[in-house]
């Protein structure tokens, strides 16, 4: 059992004997009364997405789930490729199920899975990656207004909006759950 004020995104409920996947949560303290999560699922059966309104105190079922941290290998048409980094393991995920994940997996690094009935159910991405700038187009000096920015492509296919300064071939550093810059990385 977990208490709605420890449900986090990534968490794994069991709700009408499904398991559910959060992918939102959003806190909320009225200022009266109790306060509430709210957050919404999605079932890792069908796809279907559910929306709860849990007081912080209440306690509701949790999956038991494992976690492998896992080298991304590549991906083909229909699956990305991962192995355990232990039991050299191999495991498939389907794009389908993930595709909002593809523009945060970078060949051979590590990555944490969440597994549930020897299905994979989540891939953790880190909350800030270091990608670097694959395309980008130059500016002419003098369009510097105050905080202009331009889009930029990564070597992964993001598309992230950054200042005029950074150029073709610098690495940044990128929110991935904002998509947002964050800084230019040196080195």
């Amino acid at each position: 059992m977990i208490r709605g004020g420890d449900i986090v995104k990534g968490s794994c409920l069991l709700q009408k004997g499904q398991p559910y996947l959060v992918i939102e949560r959003e806190f909320h303290n009225p200022g009266k009364g109790t306060a509430i999560a709210r957050i919404k699922m999605k079932s890792i059966k069908d796809g279907s997405v559910l929306a709860m309104t849990i007081p912080t105190q209440q306690e509701v079922e949790d999956a038991t789930v494992d976690t492998h941290t896992c080298q991304y290998q590549y991906a083909d048409q229909d699956n990305f490729h991962f192995m355990d980094n232990e039991t050299y393991d191999q495991y498939e995920v389907p794009i389908a199920e993930m595709d909002e994940k593809k523009y945060y997996l970078k060949d051979g690094e590590a990555y944490e899975l969440t597994i549930w009935e020897g299905k994979v159910i989540d891939i953790k991405i880190p909350y800030k990656v270091v990608f670097t700038v694959a395309e980008s187009e130059n500016y002419v000096k003098g369009d510097t207004v105050s905080g202009a920015t331009k889009p930029v492509v990564t070597e992964t296919g993001l598309t992230v909006r950054v200042p005029l300064f950074i150029k073709q071939g610098e690495r940044i550093l990128v929110n991935t759950e904002t998509n947002e810059y964050v800084e230019r990385v040196n080195g």
